[in-house]
């Protein structure tokens, strides 16, 4: 059977540590359709490491119930603030770690890639991309928050490109 019928059930991931998008989109070959999205949420009262923990334990709560097939994570940019792309870095490695560890194959896509597949624009505005992701999953309602909105982004972009 080609991979292109088989039903595919991919997460997208937008890394942070404070706040990381989660996006998780089902379908075959080009036919998708949203699942689920939201939040990891982690308190800035907590120790930092505390929320490293937190994230892993939320995100193997979410493999486990969506069961997805595949996943996808955005690379970094930062152009300013080093601590915080640390920060992300070390919270992305967690995020890493844990798909890898259940299992899941990982497409890491960089922010052009994902606004070219997108929006055929490798510098289309975040606003436009929201928009032509709700357009493509058939979601009535703005995407919320805009990390939820970025992460099934990913998703559908790692979901155009699977033919690699």
């Amino acid at each position: 059977m080609a991979e292109d019928n088989v039903k595919t059930c991919i997460l997208g991931v937008d890394p942070g540590y404070g706040r990381i998008g989660w996006g998780v989109i089902e379908g075959e070959k080009n036919c998708w359709r949203h699942a689920a999205h939201g939040c990891i949420e982690t308190s800035s009262k907590e120790p930092f490491f505390d929320r490293l923990l937190e994230l892993q334990k939320e995100l193997k709560s979410i493999i486990h119930k969506y069961r997805p097939t595949r996943a996808a994570v955005e690379d970094l940019y930062f152009a300013k603030n080093v601590k915080t792309a640390m920060k992300v870095g070390q919270a992305r490695g967690v995020i890493l770690l844990t798909l890898h560890e259940a299992g899941l194959a990982v497409q890491e896509l960089s922010p052009l890639q994902v606004k070219q597949a997108i929006s055929g624009y490798g510098r289309a505005e975040k606003r436009q991309v929201e928009k032509l992701v709700a357009l493509e999953l058939g979601l009535k309602e703005k995407i919320r928050p805009d990390d939820a909105a970025d992460a099934l982004a990913i998703a559908l972009t790692a979901g155009f490109l699977r033919r690699h």
